[in-house]
């Protein structure tokens, strides 16, 4: 007694459910399971045009998850690779660019704590390299490590 495998639309509706996925996104994952007389564009179409699938709140989702924790170039390269509009991208970017100080202080204060910024140059080297991969602007990293304590303002 077997079961029968779900459609393509259960499938895309489960996927939905744990989280936002662009359009591109679900049709990755589901493309491997398309059978015979299935047609996995007119099932995105129409969940598309039910807005269960919206690009806008894709990039909220992203936003929310990551921006605490990452700089607008990983945000916006996590953005671009779920295969969203890139004016989409652009807006969002600018959008994160105006925290992006004060989330890498945070980022910083939280790995690196009460400790001087940079005691020796090996120091200073590994904390930028720290933020740096973290997707921090370069000219905000510099800003963070000369900003002196941990609670200073550049």
């Amino acid at each position: 007694m077997g079961f029968a495998k779900p459609s393509l639309k259960a499938r895309a509706l489960r996927l939905l459910a744990q989280r936002e996925h662009s359009r591109g996104e679900l049709e990755a994952k589901l493309a491997r399971h398309v059978q015979e007389g299935e047609n996995l564009a007119a099932v995105l179409d129409e969940l598309q045009a039910r807005d269960f699938i919206n690009a806008g709140r894709v990039a909220e989702s992203v936003v929310h998850r990551r921006a605490a924790r990452f700089g607008a170039r990983r945000v916006t390269q996590e953005l671009r690779s779920k295969g969203l509009d890139e004016d989409l991208v652009r807006a969002t970017a600018t959008q994160l660019a105006a925290t992006e100080l004060q989330r890498a202080q945070a980022v910083w204060r939280q790995r690196f704590g009460g400790a001087p910024p940079a005691a020796t140059p090996q120091e200073r080297a590994r904390q930028m390299r720290f933020l740096a991969a973290r997707g921090f602007a370069a000219d905000v990293v510099r800003r963070v490590l000369q900003s002196g304590a941990p609670g200073d303002e550049a």
